[in-house]
């Protein structure tokens, strides 16, 4: 085929995306925020779940537990970001993904504050005891990864993609 002859026949797509006016998704922004978000996924069952992957060496969750499934958990924030930034392609932003965008890191600020409450004093057990990760930990961390699926929801580009 000759140059004059792709010039003349733009592919269906293309042509398709011009005339609607929608832009070009980064596919391999795309595939890199999977990536990322999946290798957050499995530092953070590492962390949370250490006896599914046979590393578990004591019955309680202790700091470094605590630590390794918070940045897990700050992995998959930033994969899943980069992955949802990616499919609004060149096209600004609405409100509600930049609001979206907020809540996600809002959500890990209350999930690292409730899982190391111990360390910050705030928590169960005194300063000088070892961290322990109990119930309304749980239930704080819990409450943050609400916080930051619903960001995640809110950073859809469901508009994008309407004919």
């Amino acid at each position: 085929m000759s140059i004059s002859s792709e010039k003349k026949f733009p592919s269906r797509i293309a042509d398709f995306s011009r005339r609607k006016g929608l832009y070009s998704v980064s596919q391999a922004r795309i595939r890199f925020g999977i990536l990322v978000t999946v290798l957050g996924l499995i530092i953070f069952i590492l962390g949370a779940k250490p006896e599914w992957l046979g590393l578990d060496r004591s019955s309680v969750i202790g700091f470094v537990q605590i630590a390794v499934f918070l940045i897990g958990l700050a992995t998959i924030c930033v994969g899943g970001s980069v992955g949802l930034a990616a499919l609004w392609g060149g096209q600004e932003k609405s409100i509600a993904a930049a609001i979206g965008l907020r809540l996600v890191s809002t959500g890990y600020v209350v999930a690292v504050f409730a899982g190391m409450a111990d360390v910050f004093g705030m928590g169960t057990q005194p300063p000088p005891m070892v961290p322990f990760f109990g119930p309304w930990q749980a239930m704080g961390v819990v409450i943050g990864e609400m916080v930051i699926s619903i960001g995640f929801i809110l950073m859809i580009p469901f508009t994008r993609y309407r004919m």
